[in-house]
């Protein structure tokens, strides 16, 4: 069939409710172009967006993507509503055909009006509502030696991102440049796999006063420091909320355990993660967050289902004693 049509419904501690939409065409511009329609409504998040996909675009598992959105996003960190237009072209891997080299080159250009959530200037008064034209470029290549996408057991990733961008906002205009490095390790040891993951990144070019809410450093979450709510780690203001950083640095360590249960489709990972946010363009560590807990992976055809329950081991005023994470995949 070439249309589908698909929807979900959910809640969850930090999103709210919230209720997706999605219909597709695979085939409206042959060969292999598809048109998506994309809409959200949630407590914290609205998003309407249309896009066009061309598959296998000059050579096999090659992607052109062009998508206009408009939205209103509130998370514990930003509060933004905008719009704007991206566009990418992508070597993908998939579980078919896993590469050991995938590509991105793209671009965007984004109007936003947003401010960091609740964040006040004096009692009572909330800090004023700021507009930015954002316009920029990205890159990103990933050298991928590992066994398995999903599930790896062996060899390790390795993924360099770049996107310098430009940026208006009262009539002052802010270059600066966006870059991370996010490298794994998987190495089995008999019934267990030790898995390690680092990521480092730093906006420079710009105060972090002249960069966007909505495109600072953030850390905390089930895909960052687990034990920490989403954007949970780094710099605060008196009222505990996020104001995000200009480099940021990240560490994961676990040990996925085979165990006999379920005919061995259950695997135990304890699990340790640390990270560091700073508002320099250069890490200070004055605050480095450290989390820990266990998990468990329930192996199925698809892929793994992860649940983690972590805990905070240096938490501040402002953080829970437990947090559960529930996802798909690995956590890296």
């Amino acid at each position: 069939p070439l249309r589908t049509i698909a929807g979900a419904i959910g809640y969850g501690t930090e999103d709210g409710f919230k209720v997706e939409g999605r219909w597709e065409h695979r085939n409206l511009f042959p060969p292999e172009g598809a048109l998506r329609l994309r809409g959200i409504l949630g407590t914290r998040e609205a998003l309407a967006s249309v896009g066009v996909r061309r598959n296998n675009f000059l050579g096999r598992d090659q992607v052109l993507t062009v998508d206009l959105f408009a939205s209103d996003i509130t998370t514990q960190a930003v509060d933004s509503r905008g719009g704007g237009m991206r566009a990418s072209f992508e070597k993908v891997s998939n579980i078919l055909f896993q590469k050991p080299i995938s590509w991105q080159i793209g671009t965007e250009l984004l109007y936003t009006d947003e401010r960091n959530r609740d964040v006040r200037i004096a009692p009572g008064a909330p800090l004023p509502r700021r507009t930015f034209l954002i316009g920029g470029l990205f890159g990103s290549l990933t050298l991928d030696q590992s066994d398995d996408l999903l599930d790896p057991t062996q060899g390790y990733r390795a993924t360099a991102f770049l996107a310098p961008e430009v940026s208006r906002q009262g009539g002052a205009e802010s270059f600066y440049l966006r870059a991370q490095g996010d490298a794994s390790y998987y190495q089995s040891l008999g019934p267990a796999v030790l898995a390690g993951r680092v990521r480092a990144a730093t906006i420079q070019g710009a105060g972090i006063d002249a960069i966007a809410p909505s495109r600072r450093l953030y850390g905390g979450g089930g895909a960052s420091v687990r034990g920490y709510g989403f954007q949970g780690v780094g710099p605060r203001d008196a009222e505990g909320n996020p104001t995000g950083g200009a480099s940021l640095v990240e560490f994961a360590l676990e040990a996925r355990v085979e165990t006999p249960l379920f005919d061995g489709a259950l695997e135990v990972v304890p699990f340790i993660d640390a990270g560091s946010v700073s508002r320099s363009s250069t890490p200070d560590f004055d605050e480095i967050r450290w989390g820990a807990g266990i998990g468990i992976r329930y192996k199925t055809t698809f892929g793994p289902i992860r649940v983690d329950v972590a805990t905070p081991l240096n938490p501040g005023p402002f953080d829970s004693p437990v947090v559960v994470y529930v996802s798909l995949g690995q956590a890296f």
